[in-house]
């Protein structure tokens, strides 16, 4: 029997601050959490695991990280609250499972995971998907879990752009964020996990690309596995992910030139985005047009790679699959 080469990416949203509206310690902070997502999905990948249990490990790590805009760290919405959504992808049966809008889920890609193992129904929002997670066993929060004095900062300002009509001034740190994975498991399976808060004081009820399949979350084996960020609604109407992949099947692109035009077209727009991909063949790359992105990757040998800004650092190494 012979196995693929495994492969892991991730991100965590490309509303990376600039460099210096964040302390050594805490950009420091930031990427050993980055580090740490790798870690944990390394570990399901190297110890033969599939890339659905992978992409899950990575994508909860960076949800328990006050760092990123997913989980504990989330935006909040115009209201002052919290509404999250989250969506896993299966590669080899295009199983999938999707939540929007909840706001008592600690880990809310453990509750899409167990919607996609259930079939049907894909995708639950609000009260009804909170409600499930909770008749599943799975750990349940008070909204303010996931506040961060960061996002109420973040909240203040753009409330008052709001008012004095600068909203479109607004960095993509204080606009947005999201988190994400993929990954190549040694049978060859890709699979894809994308969480987030949505933007900061976005209306209630907005429900951006994070949980759609197709736009910021796809995989397919053969193809590619995709987890975006950036403005949902432009991610929505270019069905990014699904785009990708069909580039890559019918025009003949490689995952490159595939997901740089993806890019290219959001860019066009004025929109930030980027985007963590990998193709059947492990291949990795990690594109986007804003000032950075949190983002990280390990390569074949098993060095971990991460990055915020145009900098790539190397944070260690991990032991080969086995």
């Amino acid at each position: 029997m012979t196995t693929s080469p495994i492969a892991l990416a991730i991100h965590g949203g490309c509303g990376t601050l600039p460099k210096a509206e964040m302390t050594e310690t805490e950009w420091t902070e930031a990427k050993a959490d980055l580090a740490a997502s790798l870690r944990a999905g390394w570990a399901v990948l190297s110890k033969g695991g599939s890339a659905v249990d992978a992409v899950e490990a990575a994508v909860l790590v960076m949800e328990n990280s006050p760092h990123f805009n997913a989980g504990h760290g989330a935006a909040f919405n115009a209201d002052g609250e919290h509404e999250l959504d989250a969506s896993i992808m299966d590669g080899e049966t295009l199983a999938a499972g999707a939540l929007c809008g909840v706001k008592r889920i600690r880990n809310p890609i453990g509750a899409a995971k167990v919607l996609m193992r259930r079939g049907d129904p894909l995708f639950l929002a609000g009260t009804a998907a909170d409600s499930f997670a909770e008749s599943e066993g799975l750990d349940m929060v008070e909204n303010e879990y996931f506040s961060t004095e960061r996002r109420r900062k973040n909240l203040s300002s753009m409330k008052i752009r709001e008012l004095v009509g600068t909203m479109s001034e607004a960095s993509e740190a204080e606009k947005h964020g999201t988190v994400g994975a993929v990954a190549l498991d040694a049978q060859g399976h890709l699979a894809a996990a994308t969480s987030t808060g949505g933007y900061t004081n976005k209306p209630a009820g907005r429900v951006g690309d994070s949980p759609i399949i197709g736009a910021g979350t796809y995989a397919r084996d053969g193809r590619c596995a995709v987890s975006g960020t950036g403005k949902g609604e432009y991610f929505i109407r270019y069905c990014v992910g699904h785009e990708i992949a069909s580039l890559m099947a019918y025009a003949g692109l490689s995952l490159e030139e595939a997901t740089a035009r993806a890019i290219a077209e959001l860019t066009e727009h004025r929109i930030g985005a980027g985007l963590v991909a990998i193709g059947a063949d492990g291949s990795i790359v990690a594109p986007y047009n804003s000032a950075g992105m949190y983002r990280g990757w390990v390569t074949p040998d098993g060095f971990i790679h991460v990055a915020t800004h145009g900098d790539v650092e190397v944070a260690g190494q991990l032991e080969a699959a086995a």
